[in-house]
């Protein structure tokens, strides 16, 4: 829109570009300058994978710090270098399950379970924010008896306390980044070499540039392959070259770990030659054939009210009233993963169109005029419609 008011160039600059970004570059509707190599020519830090599999089958339980990543920290600290540890999802413990009978404490408004953040020693629903005090006796069996399954940036981060007891160890996350000027003076630290490791979900991944670090762990990868989206590869592919970019900055090349119970993953493979190119076309191959972008565009449609089945109702009347127009472009309706949030109930609905403009404005008109007519009947008036164009 600036550029446009301006009569003004715009420049799209990314290591890791999104798939419909590069296909326009690559096709001729951007203009295209490629960096072949890094600044100072240094090459990309090697990836080493770390079964996660065989190490579990040793003791039973679920793996934090492997014993090859404290290896690999332990000589990295020696000779004063730093680490940077990733793990895309904050809190102590994501979920906590009751040991007998395997109830799950979850938010009253949304359909999550509670993520346990143990410095305030409170539950707390990432969705709406809703906040609860910690379970010690089963709503199903009376027990109490709870265990604590999967771990985010703050349990990392005690366990490295533990393990590492002369390190300095700071955690980059949204809990610890929300005063003024926090994120900043933690940057600064890490900049001072005041900090020996920084754990940290997506904040330690893009637009930091430390000449210090010579070892990156990535503790989860199998968390990042496995969402119910089109574009989940492209996504774990972008976070994990980038997390991997953190590595080696300067000088040496520095090291990668990925922690994973996948290591033949096709994209854990694509990700440890740094292929982006690789990636990009066996993207594009699925794409085009599930008529994904950037071969259409998208318009999603979520439907919400607070009770289930009058939202259920709308999202299919709604849907049989596109049918004889737009029936080979819809999916839906469904339910999303996260079926209520806030205390609402949610359907969603999915279009894929053709990219020329004529027929996605005429789409628009259409959509908006369903919209006015399911309005007008009593039973859906309060049934709010939210359309995202070209859906991100």
């Amino acid at each position: 829109y600036l550029a446009t008011l301006y009569k003004a160039k715009t420049l799209l600059g990314s290591g890791t570009p999104s798939v419909e970004s590069y296909y326009n570059a690559v096709t001729g509707k951007y203009g295209f300058a490629e960096l072949l190599q890094r600044y100072g020519d240094l090459k990309l830090p090697p990836i080493e994978f770390v079964d996660t599999r065989k190490i579990i089958q040793k003791d039973k339980s679920k793996i934090i710090l492997s014993p090859v990543l404290i290896d690999e920290v332990n000589r990295v600290i020696a000779k004063g270098k730093q680490v940077i540890l990733f793990q895309n999802r904050r809190g102590y413990a994501p979920y906590q399950v009751c040991s007998v009978c395997g109830w799950i404490p979850q938010c009253k408004y949304c359909d999550v379970s509670l993520t346990f953040h143990k410095l305030s020693n409170k539950l707390v629903c990432h969705y709406c924010g809703t906040t609860y005090p910690p379970v010690h006796t089963c709503a199903a069996c009376g027990s109490d008896k709870f265990v604590q399954r999967n771990f985010g940036t703050e349990k990392i981060e005690e366990q490295l306390q533990e393990t590492f007891p002369d390190a300095k160890v700071a955690r980059m996350d949204i809990d610890t980044v929300r005063g003024k000027n926090a994120h900043d003076v933690l940057i600064q630290q890490f900049e001072q070499q005041k900090i020996d490791i920084l754990v940290g979900t997506q904040m330690v991944v893009k637009g930091l540039d430390f000449d210090n670090v010579d070892l990156v762990g990535i503790l989860d990868a199998d968390g990042l392959l496995h969402f119910a989206d089109f574009r989940v590869n492209e996504r774990a592919f972008q976070l994990m070259e980038q997390v991997s970019g953190r590595a080696g900055r300067k000088e040496e090349t520095g090291k990668v770990l990925v922690q994973t119970s996948q290591p033949q993953h096709p994209l854990l493979q694509i990700v440890q030659q740094h292929d982006y190119k690789t990636m990009f076309a066996e993207e594009l191959k699925k794409r085009k054939e599930f008529f994904y972008p950037p071969f259409s565009r998208i318009i999603h449609l979520t439907f919400k009210h607070k009770f289930k089945e009058i939202v259920e109702r709308a999202a299919y009347h709604y849907t049989e009233a596109l049918k004889n127009k737009y029936g080979n472009y819809i999916v839906g309706p469904a339910e999303p993963v996260i079926g209520r949030i806030r205390n609402q109930y949610l359907m969603e609905l999915l279009l894929k169109l053709p990219r020329d403009g004529k027929t996605i404005n005429q789409c628009k008109k259409d959509l908006l005029e369903q919209i006015a007519i399911l309005h007008q009947e009593k039973s859906f008036r309060s049934v709010t419609i939210v359309a995202d164009v070209d859906a991100v």
